[in-house]
């Protein structure tokens, strides 16, 4: 039988970014039902924000600009992504709005999009997080008129006469219904409904109607006078959608392996309820099934998880953050950086012979008990401009305290392994002697660095 701790610490790693040093003691006196609520708490939106001072470069007019300019241009438009990054690193640990978050990282990775402005970034960035708890269909608009994803996805080329499919491809294949469900002939449809949307020198959407084909089109078995707003809709009464989005949810908030019969109990719950992102997510999270033990420890952190998870239970100041970049790039999720429109992989995806062994040894670098050895590759595009140009002293360590008087406090009388894993692991005696020793510090890294630890 599950105890309820251990169904606290799974709902934590599955709703949020794991257990938190400050939770541990609720969660060991609240009821499963009541930590849900918590996360489930309706709190204030707040914007990921970054220095934006000196943002007045006409994007528009770059490619006119000298090499120097372009250069100084690109080289702010790296550094604030940078900070963007940073930033939404530190509200997945520190924000009290777990659910928000969590879900914001996986919209993130599933509405990919990877811009050099950093003001696009910024901005499909905050549409996706203001909209990640509430309903699929605004979700879906924001996301399809952002600038960010219109530039990613190439419709500002998309005009009447010279229709661009792309943006309007996958919109079908990976935001909404999934391979199998439109033609070629609806590809090209949506590509004419969607000629003319763009933004302006404010990067704000618009509707260049010069641009637009006004003609007649034919979509998913429609016929009309259809623009991008008509096409989304459509998109949204195929019950399709709701059965790949709630498909992918379940892979991510559940498990890898889809069970076809709760998914498709899920995804009707969740197209008959107007596509409510929030009460699908009560649906997974209060379910029996949720909480059964082929569930718990199932899945493999993502590299951010196992990050920020980290981060979140060990309290520390970190004299270098822009140094986590590196970390990102090292374990192959980089945030803002997707590897193409498909977003990140999953599963064991994630792991290989050097990143496991990476992935294992974070705990003991953080804990400056051993250098990191590797070194990201010199690409700057995915490097966000740190490339290594030189050996930078201090460069792989992000210089981290951490605040071990409150880690002890807080595992005492308790034993690591019932706090940081799910699955039991294979071999502890070493790690329960020590703790027993009194040598608390040693055992919660040892236990980070065991194999169990990937597992969430």
């Amino acid at each position: 039988m599950v105890s309820e701790f251990i169904k606290n610490k799974h709902l934590a790693n599955r709703a949020g970014f794991g257990i938190s040093l400050e939770q541990i003691s609720a969660f060991e006196r609240l009821s499963t039902a009541e930590v849900w609520q918590t996360y489930a708490r309706t709190r204030d939106f707040e914007q990921i924000r970054f220095n934006d001072t000196d943002t007045d470069a006409d994007y528009v007019t770059l490619s006119k600009l000298n090499a120097g300019a372009k250069k100084q241009i690109q080289q702010r438009n790296r550094q604030q992504n940078i900070e963007i990054n940073l930033n939404f690193l530190t509200a997945m640990v520190h924000s009290e709005d777990q659910l928000r978050e969590k879900m914001a990282f996986f919209w993130h990775g599933h509405f990919a999009s990877r811009v050099v402005n950093s003001t696009f970034s910024a901005h499909i960035l905050n549409e996706i997080r203001k909209n990640a708890l509430g309903n699929f269909r605004d979700l879906l608009f924001a996301v399809s008129k952002a600038p960010a994803m219109l530039s990613f996805l190439n419709n500002q080329q998309n005009k009447k006469g010279h229709p661009n499919e792309n943006f309007a491809r996958e919109v079908m294949e990976l935001f909404t219904m999934g391979r199998g469900h439109y033609t070629e002939a609806d590809v090209r449809e949506a590509a004419r409904a969607f000629t003319g949307w763009s933004y302006d020198r404010d990067a704000r959407f618009m509707e260049r109607k010069k641009f637009h084909d006004p003609g007649m089109k034919t979509f998913l078995g429609k016929t009309g006078n259809f623009d991008g707003n008509d096409i989304l809709d459509i998109i949204l009464e195929q019950p399709a959608t709701a059965r790949f989005i709630t498909a992918k949810l379940y892979r991510f908030l559940v498990n890898e392996q889809v069970d076809n019969e709760l998914v498709n109990r899920l995804s009707k719950q969740f197209y008959d309820s107007g596509y409510d992102i929030k009460k699908l997510l009560d649906h997974i999270f209060t379910a029996s099934w949720f909480y059964e033990p082929k569930n718990i420890g199932s899945k493999i952190k993502s590299p951010v998880e196992l990050i920020v998870g980290i981060m979140r239970m060990l309290p520390m100041k970190i004299e270098n953050p822009e140094h986590l970049i590196v970390y990102q790039k090292l374990l192959g999720q980089l945030l803002l950086y997707p590897p193409n429109v498909a977003g990140w992989p999953s599963g064991k995806a994630w792991i290989d012979s050097s990143t496991l062994l990476l992935r294992m040894q974070i705990p003991q670098i953080w804990s400056g008990l051993r250098p990191l050895d590797l070194s990201p590759q010199q690409d700057d595009d995915l490097d966000m401009g740190l490339k290594q140009k030189r050996k930078l002293k201090g460069f792989k360590n992000p210089n981290m305290s951490i605040a071990w008087p409150e880690v002890e406090a807080a595992f005492a009388g308790k034993e690591p392994i019932q706090l940081l894993l799910q699955k039991e692991p294979s071999f502890k005696q070493h790690i329960l002697e020590k703790y027993a020793a009194g040598d608390i510090r040693m055992s919660i890294i040892e236990t980070m660095s065991m194999p169990e630890y990937q597992l969430c």
